[in-house]
């Protein structure tokens, strides 16, 4: 399994950008995907999953409602709408694979991780 995140960048606070990250290779399996973000010294932080066949979500209690996670079977890709953004959510994005089921928060539960997308919020 290949994943490969894009669409992050230099966002002024109170600006929006939307993620995508694309599953590719042996995906039959998959479960659910989710995205993290993990900003300089700081631990990798849970930010939402959904599940891959009835699109089931479940978000960090700190970030729902200004963000939403989304997906498209036919393109095998998620994303991550991400609203009134704040400096503190500049942030490396990482999306992730498991195929573990339930809505899983934490990264250990996670078998297959992209690259990382940069998301940077100016004041």
């Amino acid at each position: 399994v290949q994943l490969q995140a894009s669409g992050g960048g230099l966002v002024q606070a109170g600006g929006s950008l939307r993620l995508s990250c694309a599953a590719s290779g042996r995906t039959f399996s998959m479960y659910s995907m989710g995205w993290f973000r993990q900003a300089p010294g700081k631990e990798r932080e849970f930010v939402a999953t959904i599940i891959w066949s009835d699109a089931i979500t479940r978000y960090s209690n700190s970030l729902k409602g200004r963000f939403t996670i989304s997906r498209d079977n036919t393109k095998n890709t998620m994303y991550l709408r991400m609203n009134s953004l704040k400096p503190e959510d500049t942030a490396v994005y990482y999306c992730a694979l498991t195929t573990r089921p339930g809505l899983r928060v934490g990264p250990a539960d996670y078998a297959y991780w992209g690259q990382g997308t940069q998301v940077t919020v100016s004041s």
